[in-house]
């Protein structure tokens, strides 16, 4: 991607700000309604406001993306499980992303940065985090709210005015007082109704700008405790610092982003017809031989791949057990019509399930059942792509064009840009067809080779 090496930097961008008096105005009636609550005291005063329905999904293709946000996003965790789905889950959208974390940001912080470091590089969609920084480490008061309401609105107002679609993220919770914040005060609950406070403006600042939102705060406030209830008390799912969280934490995050784009989760459908002999599959996928319960598929989409313990909170394996990532974001489906005998062995890869002839009929969700599979090395080498990339991207941003003199920023931005390029282009370089085999057979049989 070309940076647009015009745009006149972030000196305009505070003349975004929206006026206080249309901050202040009534949400409508309809976003009073309040979200389910699981039946624990534990949530009593806890009254998040409802979030609003978004509809289609919001990515084009060739879109740029930028995801924007502070230490939490700057982890490369989240940020990245988002890249490699976009590139290996919807390839044919072509979509190119940058992500922009920066440690100790707030919205105001990125408001002030956001025209040399952001929008320079042309995004065309964005996605946002911020709030952990912006609640101060302290209980909710009105002062602190109005402040966060208006920048965060001017956040919007920016990247609307250079004509970017944008999916307005909330904080996420803690797990304990940040040790490191020595002007922390109160308790940790207080400090999560503060949070949740900020999710509701977010909430408003998002219907009020007609633009989408990312609910981070409260899937990652309850699957929290549903985690604790299931693993153990260990487990610490907003980060073992009480702020950062590990991988389980962070697919939660992804998990809310990729909803929020509004991607369908359709890897593709690989259907048989046993009595005929008859294969067929969706697009991104070719069937290149069925025979003897053999299918032979050549795959140029592949399915989210996570391996690791599901028990443990730094396995993004773990954290799909917490939200239904694999249900809604990703469905890589075998149906199998026909089926005479009562139970059937499916091998894929190393691994072998057996299911019932009706179950198969239905369809099997293969991302979800296969943790190890035949795509688990060539998408380990496109994510490892991925991190090598953002991990440029940071050094970019904070090391590259923040130290360059500004008579030398175009020749420096220039140079880093070209590296960029050539860390974009093996990200695209690791993602190849995969082919691979699934071995249908009635349960009794050995012929599973």
């Amino acid at each position: 991607m070309t940076p647009n090496l015009r745009f006149p930097g972030y000196c305009a961008i505070a003349l975004l700000s929206a006026s206080p008096a249309l901050v202040a105005q009534a949400l409508p009636a309809q976003t009073t309604a309040v979200e389910t609550k699981p039946a624990d005291r534990y949530f009593g005063t806890y009254h998040p406001r409802k979030v609003p329905e978004a509809k289609g999904c919001l990515l084009r293709a060739g879109d740029h993306l930028a995801i924007c946000g502070d230490s939490i996003t700057e982890q490369k965790m989240y940020s990245r499980i988002m890249e490699t789905y976009l590139t290996v889950c919807v390839p044919e959208l072509k979509i190119s992303v940058r992500q922009h974390g920066w440690s100790g940001e707030t919205a105001d912080r990125f408001l002030q940065r956001m025209g040399a470091d952001c929008l320079r590089f042309g995004p065309t969609i964005a996605t946002t985090c911020y709030g952990m920084n912006d609640y101060r480490y302290r209980p909710y008061d009105e002062v602190n709210a109005r402040w966060y309401r208006e920048k965060y609105t001017a956040v919007v107002d920016a990247f609307k005015a250079a004509g970017v679609r944008v999916v307005l993220g909330s904080p996420g919770c803690v797990g304990k007082v940040a040790s490191w914040v020595k002007t922390a005060t109160g308790t940790v609950q207080e400090h999560n109704l503060h949070l949740c406070r900020l999710r509701d403006i977010d909430i408003e600042i998002a219907v009020r700008e007609n633009v989408r939102f990312a609910d981070v705060f409260w899937p990652l406030f309850t699957d929290s405790f549903v985690a604790r209830q299931k693993y153990g008390p260990q487990y610490a799912l907003a980060g073992h610092d009480g702020v950062h969280p590990g991988w389980a934490g962070h697919l939660v995050m992804a998990y809310a982003f990729l909803r929020a784009l509004g991607t369908d989760g359709d890897i593709g459908t690989l259907t048989v017809d046993l009595p005929s002999g008859v294969a067929t599959a969706s697009t991104g996928h070719a069937i290149e031989a069925f025979r003897d319960g053999r299918l032979s598929v050549t795959s140029h989409r592949y399915p989210f791949c996570a391996a690791g313990e599901t028990n443990k909170d730094n396995s993004v394996r773990s954290g799909m057990t917490l939200v239904p990532f694999n249900a809604e974001l990703n469905r890589l489906r075998l149906v199998v019509h026909g089926g005479k005998a009562p139970w059937y062995c499916v091998t894929w890869g190393k691994t072998t399930r057996t299911y019932s002839a009706r179950q198969l009929a239905v369809g099997v969700n293969l991302a979800d059942d296969f943790a190890d599979n035949p795509f688990s090395e060539a998408f380990k080498h496109v994510d490892e792509a991925v991190s090598a990339k953002q991990v440029f991207e940071t050094k970019q941003m904070k090391s590259v064009l923040h130290s360059a003199a500004k008579d030398g920023l175009e020749a420096t931005l220039a140079k880093s840009e070209a590296q960029h390029t050539a860390l974009a282009a093996a990200v695209q370089a690791a993602f190849v067809p995969v082919r691979h085999t699934i071995v249908i057979k009635p349960q009794g049989t050995n012929d599973t080779q």
